[in-house]
């Protein structure tokens, strides 16, 4: 596919004869790169020190994957499987080329000391491009007065709270006033929205009557669980007028909170995972602990959920289509059966593997099904991602001016999801035996190729950190407060 030119050539690289898809067009050009960015788009460009012929394939921005988790820290004494040099790998040879993982604050660290450390288990070791989110789990005064906005302003523009898991969760008031940071400093946040009460509940219950094999973890966190959630973040943010973002929802219990929020006008965002589209709770069942590597939260539901998710994603009650790759091995003290084979459900950590395999799987089962069209596909995988977390037009579109990050698509050649043959380091997939009619032939990343027809051809540290603006979705639509008097009690009471 790659042909070498004369070194005087006009272009670094010529992708040729690209049949390109962004968000909002479909057109037949030439690219031309020069240093890493995009700087013509043209029939006919002239030569390039290199060139690749895309001619018959779709060529699409490289995608941005919002939402995964990479070498994080966690409280249980359970490891990821993946760090930066393993998940970004796997990322690229997917056709993502861009991540943004979290930096996960624990309970009684500071915030600002949860980014330092993060940035010494990723700098220099991935080798596509990437950010940073911030998990908030210990609001304290500090944190909210100094640190995260302070924060915000360095470039770490989003960041995510959890209403579930002990470790993590903040209360409904602790929530309050991390949204009126957000509000007031532009920043984007996150939301898992599950009702930690009624999960714990059910989950004293069932372990009382012995149910504590995997399938109960999915009967312990029910579709109420997350509509209530979902309900009581959407009111929340209501209360300050705030962006928000509602991520990895299941089914239409929390899509349908979701719909009727953004029909009344609130800025309320939504994102789902594959897991939603290609599991269920079927999954979870098996012999012995074989379920729990489908263990993930919000749990997988049924085929109506799924039905109900394709329907989000057509008719554009989600935005984002992101993997929500936790990498826990199966087979692995430090995985999923810290235990051995009587680890309880809810012991077992939750996540699910999928940064290589995101693309691939809404490529295969969406656009070339006829459930999504090719730009709606480039919109949930690459460019409203890159929107809402303050990362576009630099990243999620193929423009003049844009990072050379594209993929070159291979729709005619059928493959078989092994775990084998994927570059992550963890020792299952749930889609293991699935037939795609979609792959990535060809990664580029700022102009590199980093995969190429099944062969990784990156190198770690090559990618770059960035810095992310204030997203454009995060702002208030400040002439909303007239409505809200609460607000203007405050906003006259500052001033």
């Amino acid at each position: 596919m790659n042909a070498a030119i004369a070194p005087d050539a006009a272009f670094d690289l010529v992708v040729r004869n690209a049949r390109v898809a962004t968000a909002g067009d479909v057109f037949d050009a030439d690219i031309g790169v020069r240093a890493g960015r995009i700087v013509a788009l043209a029939q006919g460009l002239a030569a390039g020190a290199s060139e690749i012929d895309a001619r018959g394939r779709w060529v699409l921005p490289g995608g941005v994957d919002a939402h995964c988790h990479l070498a994080q820290p966690t409280s249980d004494g359970s490891r990821m499987a993946d760090d930066f040099v393993s998940g970004t790998r796997s990322a690229a040879c997917g056709g993502t080329t861009t991540v943004i993982p979290f930096a996960a604050q624990m309970k009684g660290q500071s915030l600002a000391q949860a980014v330092r450390d993060y940035h010494a288990v990723a700098d220099g070791k991935a080798c596509i491009d990437y950010a940073f989110h911030m998990i908030v789990s210990d609001a304290t005064a500090e944190v909210v007065r100094d640190e995260l906005p302070a924060l915000i302003g360095q470039g770490y523009t989003s960041f995510k709270i959890y209403m579930t898991y002990d470790d993590m969760k903040l209360g409904d008031r602790e929530i309050l006033d991390v949204l009126d940071v957000a509000r007031r400093e532009g920043a984007l946040t996150m939301i898992h929205a599950e009702s930690s009460d009624c999960i714990a509940w059910l989950t004293e219950r069932l372990l009382a009557r012995g149910l504590q094999a995997p399938r109960y973890h999915g009967l312990s966190r029910p579709p109420v669980v997350e509509r209530e959630a979902t309900h009581r973040a959407i009111s929340l943010a209501e209360l300050l007028d705030t962006p928000i973002l509602i991520v990895h929802v299941s089914g239409p219990e929390a899509t349908d909170q979701i719909r009727w929020a953004q029909t009344r006008g609130l800025s309320i965002y939504a994102e789902t995972c594959p897991q939603y589209l290609f599991l269920t709770a079927d999954d979870l069942e098996g012999e012995g602990m074989h379920g729990a590597r489908c263990i993930c939260s919000p749990p997988p539901r049924d085929a109506a959920s799924q039905q109900a998710i394709w329907n989000g994603l057509a008719n554009g009650t989600f935005q984002v289509f992101s993997s929500d790759h936790a990498p826990f091995r199966y087979d692995d003290p430090q995985g999923k059966q810290p235990q051995g084979p009587d680890t309880p459900f809810n012991h077992v950590p939750n996540g699910i593997p999928g940064l290589e395999t995101r693309l691939a799987l809404l490529f295969s089962e969406g656009v070339l099904e006829d459930r999504i069209d090719i730009n709606t596909f480039v919109a949930l995988t690459s460019t409203n991602p890159a929107k809402l977390y303050g990362l576009y037009p630099r990243k999620g579109t193929i423009a003049i001016g844009a990072d050379a990050d594209m993929v070159i698509w291979d729709t005619d050649t059928p493959r078989v999801v092994h775990n084998a043959e994927l570059h992550h380091n963890v020792d299952y997939t749930p889609y293991e035996g699935r037939l795609l009619r979609a792959w990535p032939a060809v990664t580029l990343s700022r102009g590199k190729v980093v995969y190429e027809d099944g062969v990784y051809r990156g190198q770690a540290g090559a990618g770059q950190f960035l810095q992310c603006e204030k997203p454009a979705p995060a702002r208030t639509a400040r002439s909303r407060h007239r409505h809200l008097p609460w607000l203007s009690a405050l906003a006259d009471a500052a001033s």
